[in-house]
C-alpha cells in the first residue's frame, strides 16, 4: 500500500484523531505533516491548550509516519517538551520525521508549531517497534 492509503486505512478507525479534527497535510515514507485547530473543549483550566492536545497531535504524526513505510509499527516510548502555550482558535501543525531505523526499531522526531510562530511550541520524540506485519491492500 502507498503511504496515503495506509493513513486513510488507519484514520477510518482512529476515532480519537477524528475527534481532534486532524487533517493530513502530507504523507511520504518516513514523514508526515498534520494540522488541527484548537477548540474550546481542548483548553485546560488556564485557558490554554491542554498539553495532551499537542502530545496527541504529535503522537498521531508519529503513528502515521512510522507506518507509512508499509510495516505495521507501534510506539514503545515517547516524550514531549512543551515550550510555548497555544490558545483557542490557533492552528497547530506537527511534522514527524524518521531519524534512524533498523529492521525492528524506528526513532522519530516531531516538531509542533503554530501558524504565527516560527519556533516550536512542543518537541516530541518517539521510538516505534516495527512488527512483522505489512500493510496490505484491503480485499475487494
Amino acid at each position: 500500500m502507498d503511504p496515503q492509503a495506509i493513513v486513510e486505512t488507519m484514520m477510518e478507525k482512529d476515532y480519537f484523531s477524528q475527534w481532534l479534527g486532524i487533517t493530513v497535510l502530507s504523507i511520504k515514507p518516513g514523514t508526515c505533516r498534520l494540522k488541527l485547530t484548537v477548540r474550546k473543549d481542548m483548553l485546560n483550566g488556564f485557558g490554554i491548550a491542554h498539553g495532551g492536545i499537542s502530545y496527541s497531535l504529535a503522537d498521531s504524526a508519529l503513528a502515521f509516519a512510522s507506518n507509512s513505510n508499509g510495516v505495521q509499527s507501534l510506539s514503545v516510548e515517547t516524550s514531549i517538551s512543551h515550550v510555548e502555550s497555544v490558545k483557542e482558535g490557533q492552528e497547530m501543525f506537527a511534522e514527524a520525521n524518521c531519524i534512524t531505523e533498523n529492521h525492528k526499531l524506528g526513532h522519530y522526531g516531531v516538531r509542533v508549531w503554530t501558524a504565527d510562530r516560527e519556533k516550536p511550541v512542543a518537541l516530541f520524540k518517539g521510538m516505534v517497534y516495527k512488527t512483522s506485519r505489512e500493510w496490505s491492500s484491503p480485499a475487494r
